[in-house]
């Protein structure tokens, strides 16, 4: 049987404002060694040229293997081949909304739809603010048919210096739900002692 931790994860990067987060998520993974197959959506390209001073070859040049959005024929269009999971990030609400409906008409919204249909970790980083009732039943119908929703939300107990480490920190909350070890952010370990003089 093979070990989950030497199979692939699946990056997708949508739409929506924040590529960064898909980015650097594929420059870290390749750091640890990690294999990653990627979906690039046709707006997501788009995005690296507003947000970005990437190249959309120099973000694939990130990856192990690319697919193209439209090719629902790829290997990650199956669950017979085996992934660690999938990581959409950012993840537009137009994504989330083909995912809660299983409505597959691109790669990406195919490959998470197997991703849940396999019982795999599917990790789903929205991007949107304020949030109306509808974006909000998507969420949840996601989450109980088994996806994880981690919109990037900041923290600031571990004093990040830069942005960086804001988007560090909320990537670092990703690989946790895949079961990736790393190194991004300081984690919590309870309140500091209070000193002797002040309360």
């Amino acid at each position: 049987m093979t070990d989950p931790k030497n199979l692939p994860l699946v990056v997708a990067i949508t739409g929506a404002t924040g590529v960064i987060y898909g980015v650097e998520l594929l420059r870290i993974l390749r750091d640890l060694g990690q294999e990653t197959h990627l979906v690039l959506s046709e707006a997501a390209g788009m995005n690296l040229g507003l947000e970005t001073d990437y190249s959309i070859e120099e973000v694939k040049a990130l990856a192990s293997v690319v697919y193209s959005n439209k090719d629902v024929g790829a290997a990650v269009a199956s669950g017979s081949f085996r992934t660690r999971g999938m990581i959409v990030a950012p993840c537009t609400v137009k994504s989330l909304s083909a995912i809660a409906n299983s409505f597959t008409y691109n790669l990406v919204i195919r490959a998470a739809d197997v991703t849940l249909k396999e019982r795999r970790p599917l990790v789903l980083m929205v991007r949107e603010t304020p949030l109306h009732k509808g974006h909000l039943e998507l969420m949840s119908r996601v989450a109980d048919i088994g996806g994880i929703i981690l919109p990037p939300m900041p923290a600031f107990y571990h004093k990040p210096k830069s942005v960086m480490d804001i988007v560090h920190q909320s990537l670092g909350k990703a690989l946790d739900q895949v079961g990736i070890e790393h190194t991004l952010f300081e984690r919590w370990s309870g309140r500091p002692e209070r000193s002797q003089t002040g309360g």
